[in-house]
């Protein structure tokens, strides 16, 4: 085949960076042109959810977030592109080995030091979106203090916790021959299980304060929905998310007798008793409809191919080559790999926002049976949209390749059909 060639892969992965660059350009042009056309022109079915203020701020936001990616994605795929063809990273390679030497300690920490310098580019986008985009809207409640040490926090967890992890990995490969990627996936698949107990307890209080939700009426209520749906949990706790955004959120962690519920403040000052029930009930509805399972089920089975794929490209000299490499090298061709991925995921996500989005209606029925109240799930769901100044009106096409929750509307026809079954 004429791609499996240097020359040929290159050409092709550059052409594959470069259609979705474009194709994303587009899917935001789409959505912002859509939605500009019904500003002023609420559609009908929108009366009766919110007023036309709000439909209007939600226009706006949706438009200036759809700007602010077109702008940030023609910048990822420049940086892309120039990591990949440059020629910089094998120059970084051999001077990093060259002056270093090539243990497998020394090969991770190149690998960590690509990985921070491509985070680092990102950082302006990201500060942007924070002190600018999202303070324009009211969202921000960070200030540029917290915000800087939050950034340091996760590049120094990636260096702790990436740098033996890759380092392992590599042993692995040097240890287990040419099956190796069957070993690297049972290693992963362990430490995933690990990073579930622990990261409640070790990780996330690093950014967030959880305290346990106070007794009362609230508390009663939900250990009453946990107690009759059968859904074992060690603690309910309220996370500070006030204190970086206004947006809400409610989510689990862990398993078995690990599991905690974790409700934002926000979430709490926003809707009522009757409704954060609801919200609870649908993230309960993901547990017993074994949606979590299956999606880590899918990621696994993922991961195993894609530990496959390493394993086959870093015995293909066309494979280095293509991006500049003189020789095979597991650590490089982990790192290629794992540059190119996310192009090649964008192309299949749809799959798996489409799979996402019928669980979201199977865990909206769920909780509308649990607490025999569908009026207090609709209500909580309309809150947090509005709230959150959700995107009433997605272009299809848009929604069809990005959302992985039906929209409000599609959510609410899903509840009552249900409801009059």
């Amino acid at each position: 085949m004429d791609w499996l060639t240097p020359e040929g892969f290159a050409a092709f992965t550059g052409a594959l960076v470069i259609m979705r660059g474009v194709a994303e350009w587009w899917l935001d042009q789409f959505n912002v042109t859509h939605i500009q056309g019904h500003q002023g022109k609420m559609p009908p079915a929108w009366k009766s959810v919110m007023d036309a203020s709000t439909f209007s701020r939600s226009v706006n936001y949706t438009v200036a977030k759809g700007k602010f990616s077109q702008w940030s994605g023609i910048y990822g795929t420049l940086i892309l592109l120039a990591a990949l063809f440059s020629g910089l990273l094998p120059v970084m390679e051999q001077t990093w080995t060259g002056h270093l030497g090539a243990s497998i300690w020394i090969q991770s920490g190149f690998l960590c030091t690509v990985a921070t310098l491509l985070a680092l580019f990102d950082l302006p986008w990201n500060f942007w979106s924070q002190f600018h985009l999202e303070e324009r809207f009211g969202f921000n409640k960070s200030n540029r203090k917290l915000w800087a040490v939050d950034q340091l926090k996760m590049f120094i967890l990636g260096w702790a916790i990436g740098w033996p992890m890759i380092t392992l990995l590599l042993w692995i490969v040097e240890k287990a021959g040419d099956q190796w990627w069957v070993w690297a996936w049972c290693v992963l698949l362990v430490f995933q299980i690990v990073m579930l107990i622990l990261a409640p307890m070790l990780i996330l209080p690093l950014f967030n304060k959880l305290t346990p939700l106070d007794e009362g009426s609230l508390k009663d209520r939900l250990l009453l929905l946990a107690g009759r749906t059968g859904f074992g949990m060690s603690a309910i706790q309220v996370m500070d998310g006030s204190r970086r955004s206004g947006h809400s959120n409610a989510f689990f962690t862990g398993f078995g007798k690990f599991r905690r519920i974790v409700l934002f403040d926000t979430l709490i000052e926003q809707l009522n008793e009757r409704e954060v029930e609801a919200v609870l009930a649908h993230e309960i509805g993901h547990f017993k409809k074994r949606h979590v399972l299956l999606m880590m089920g899918i990621g696994l089975a993922g991961m195993l191919v894609q530990l496959w794929i390493v394993a086959w490209v870093a015995k293909q000299t066309w494979f280095f080559s293509a991006f500049g490499f003189a020789q095979t090298s597991m650590p490089i061709a982990f790192m290629i790999f794992f540059l190119i991925l996310g192009t090649v995921t964008f192309w299949i996500s749809p799959l798996s926002h489409l799979l996402s989005r019928q669980f979201e209606y199977q865990a909206d029925a769920y909780a509308a049976q649990a607490t025999g109240d569908r009026k207090a799930l609709t209500d909580a769901l309309r809150k947090i949209s509005l709230e959150n100044l959700s995107n009433p009106v997605p272009h299809p096409l848009y929604s069809f390749v990005y959302y992985s929750h039906p929209t409000l509307l599609e959510r609410e026809k899903a509840l009552s059909h249900h409801w009059e079954q």
